[in-house]
């Protein structure tokens, strides 16, 4: 299970067909995109291409997504595998409770 740090991220909204996205970068490489889908679409399964995680969310996702990457630190990448049974995602580190 490789959970590794984002360091920077960008937002890519296309004006045609390709889906909204969001491009994660750290230790000064790519780490991979998280895609957003049309809600209620089947979600093709997440893959890494190249080494960098294609992770795959439904577009009512994009503003909880979004508000951790810009509200937290640290924030990393947990991409686990391909298929079914893997957990992949973003995950914050740790935080006492009540903040």
């Amino acid at each position: 299970m490789a959970l590794t740090p984002i360091d920077t991220y960008q937002v890519m909204y296309s004006a045609n067909s390709f889906f909204p996205r969001i491009w994660l970068q750290g230790g000064g490489k790519s780490l991979g995109q998280l895609i957003f889908h049309p809600n209620g679409a089947a979600l093709p399964p997440d893959t890494s291409t190249s080494g960098q995680a294609q992770v795959h969310y439904h577009l009512d996702d994009f503003q909880n997504i979004i508000g951790l990457l810009k509200t937290n630190k640290p924030v990393s990448l947990l991409y686990s595998g391909s298929g079914g049974g893997f957990e992949n995602g973003i995950e914050t580190g740790a935080r006492p409770v009540g903040t």
